[in-house]
């Protein structure tokens, strides 16, 4: 039997009837990635009349910490073989941290055992993760210098900045707001963003992440940073969204969450080394 093949590799087939499913595993504690990403694909829908669906499965983890990020990983193949009974499209493992957690690149084995998962559950579907999307996007778009802003304690945005760094993407800064409860994680308030923002160390930047966790909430706070600091914003969030349409064949177009989601960065000219 062969591997199934990520997001990037594998484009999905959408219902007949003009109607995809995104499956999406998620923390028990995540009450963010359910409410920003339909609120992207609706604004998708009213530019372009195609269906979406979510369908969840959770995995159980209260707090941001390497011990419970971990053992949330050893259940993420039983959350794939839940979440393709749905017949999904695609699945999006919607936990950053959890995947950097394991290690250097660690986007492509959890990505290939999600999967393999589905597939083996007889309901295939192409597969993305929301840290192996950051990685992804931001390489697509030629960004080679980055500041970003966390809700982690310090110990595990270094790690994250390791890990985006590994990719070959060089974090100028990378501001920790060190909320260790996800619950709490969820509460935080987006209208803070454009301050963090604009006091981030940014001089050479090529775009800023503004929340490298899909249980900030960031969506309302992006194309507003987006417009005032004139750089390229993505979040781990719309960085998924993005790699879900790419999956299905779809081109972006939403609009107010971004140039990347608006599909204006894919019309830029190619970056000359």
């Amino acid at each position: 039997m062969s591997t199934p093949e990520t997001a990037c590799e594998t484009v999905a087939v959408a219902k007949p009837d003009g109607l995809s499913r995104i499956g999406l595993i998620v923390p028990s504690s995540n009450t963010t990635m359910e409410t920003e990403l339909p609120e992207l694909f609706r604004r998708q829908s009213e530019a372009t009349g195609h269906r979406y669906t979510f369908h969840s499965a959770r995995a159980g983890m209260k707090n941001v910490n390497k011990e419970e990020l971990l053992a949330m990983v050893a259940k993420a193949a039983d959350c794939a073989s839940s979440v393709s009974d749905a017949d999904v499209d695609t699945i999006a493992y919607a936990c950053l941290v959890a995947v950097m957690a394991q290690g250097a690149n660690a986007h492509v084995d959890s990505e290939a055992a999600i999967a393999r998962a589905a597939q083996e559950n007889g309901h295939p579907a192409a597969v993305t993760s929301s840290a192996g999307a950051l990685v992804r996007t931001l390489q697509e778009m030629g960004a080679r210098k980055v500041a970003m802003v966390t809700p982690y304690m310090k110990p595990l945005t270094q790690m994250v900045r390791e890990y985006i760094e590994g990719a070959g993407i060089e974090v100028l800064e990378a501001v920790s707001l060190e909320v260790p409860d996800n619950l709490a994680v969820g509460r935080l308030d987006p209208q803070n963003l454009p301050e963090i923002a604009r006091n981030l160390q940014r001089e050479g930047a090529d775009a800023i992440v503004l929340s490298a966790c899909v249980q900030m909430p960031s969506l309302p706070a992006v194309q507003a940073v987006e417009n005032e600091l004139g750089l390229p914003v993505i979040t781990a969030a719309t960085a998924t969204a993005y790699e879900i349409l790419k999956s299905l064949g779809h081109t972006p177009a939403i609009s107010n969450a971004g140039s990347l989601l608006s599909g204006e960065l894919s019309k830029l000219p190619a970056r000359v080394e």
